[in-house]
């Protein structure tokens, strides 16, 4: 497997002008791995490390769909959820005027009306326990499955509602369904202390988040951490969480992540039946802002990340730390980016979406070529 020189050179180019210290990169078609690459440094602060083909990154909300996502569609297949069920069947904490009829599906395509994000920690005083109640008690921004406004908060209420039907952690979910099953040696939620070497940084302190606190008058939160983030999650609500939530926590490698995403596609999952996968490529959200399939966005979206070069049914996920993977299921194809653009740099982070759109372009005129 080799590196492609315009897809290195792209990402070198942008590496050299600050916008993330690392990137890694992953094509594949067929289920065959067509070019990788590894690029700059995984570590700039305290001291540098070179970035290595398996380093593993925060997905952030990669989490969302690779996990949570996954977890939910094989609930479905076995008929134990619908997407139609109402949340508060499952978490009486929503049995309100304005959210007993939430469903499923209203989480999975970010049609709920819940807000985009609040500070979890600070609504709850720093009682994890009381944050399904926290989420359940905030106003609607609209009346469900009119809107499409992406949602951490129903992720995470996601996450709650497959733990209360399971009795068990997410995380531990996630390890005996997904990790386990696939075989998956470098994929986990909370890293082990001795890893850490081999994890990309994140951001000095959560300044970011600290300054959404403010900005959205939910107050100081006092207990933001003021180290280099690195090796534990960089999210404040999925720190707060304990690590693993449904909407980010979980760390991996490029490799992987196509292990992971190859299980969306029919002709290669061995987690899910191929009418199942069916689902991930469906617009569940016609005439809304954002098409929306079941946990992921499609590039017929208008601001998608794919690009001018992957069809419209294509679905793909960004995460906020610099992760992205897209998977062209008419083509078999998957692209699969990951930096840490969060680290050793001054606020505000670079948006890398057009590096993303640029990648997806480029890395379809090197399989044209092949």
């Amino acid at each position: 497997m080799l590196s492609s020189p315009q897809l290195s050179a792209l990402l070198s180019e942008h590496i050299s002008a600050g916008d993330f210290p690392s990137a890694v990169y992953l094509v594949a078609q067929s289920g065959n791995k067509i070019s990788a690459d590894a690029l700059g440094y995984s570590v700039v602060e305290p001291y540098q490390i070179a970035n290595k083909l398996d380093t593993v990154y925060d997905l952030a909300s990669l989490t969302k769909p690779l996990i949570t996502g996954m977890l939910c569609a094989r609930r479905i297949e076995l008929g134990e959820l619908t997407l139609d069920s109402s949340v508060s069947h499952y978490l009486p904490e929503f049995e309100r005027t304005d959210k007993q009829m939430i469903t499923v599906r209203e989480l999975l395509t970010h049609t709920s009306g819940l807000p985009a994000w609040r500070p979890l920690y600070l609504l709850t005083n720093d009682e994890p326990d009381r944050a399904v109640g926290a989420i359940a008690n905030l106003d609607l921004e609209y009346r469900p499955g009119t809107r499409v406004i992406y949602s951490d908060l129903g992720f995470i209420t996601l996450g709650f509602l497959l733990e209360r039907m399971t009795g068990q952690r997410l995380a531990t979910l996630a390890q005996q369904e997904i990790i386990q099953q696939l075989q998956l040696e470098h994929t986990f939620f909370n890293p082990e202390l001795a890893l850490q070497t081999g994890i990309a940084a994140c951001e000095t302190g959560n300044t970011y988040e600290r300054n959404m606190c403010e900005e959205t008058g939910a107050g100081i939160y006092s207990n933001s951490r003021q180290r280099v983030i690195w090796g534990e999650v960089h999210d404040g609500n999925a720190y707060f969480l304990g690590g693993a939530a449904g909407h980010a926590g979980l760390f991996s490698t490029a490799e992987d992540v196509l292990v992971m995403s190859n299980q969306f596609l029919g002709t290669h999952s061995s987690l899910l039946k191929p009418e199942t996968c069916a689902n991930f490529r469906t617009n569940m959200t016609p005439g809304l802002e954002e098409a929306r399939s079941l946990g992921w966005q499609l590039a017929l979206s208008k601001e998608s990340t794919a690009g001018p070069d992957l069809p419209s049914d294509s679905f793909g996920h960004n995460g906020f730390t610099g992760t992205s993977v897209w998977i062209d299921s008419q083509n078999d194809r998957i692209f699969i980016l990951l930096t840490n653009r969060t680290h050793a740099r001054q606020l505000p982070f670079a948006n890398i979406n057009a590096v993303r759109r640029q990648f997806h372009s480029l890395a379809v005129g090197s399989l044209r070529s092949i």
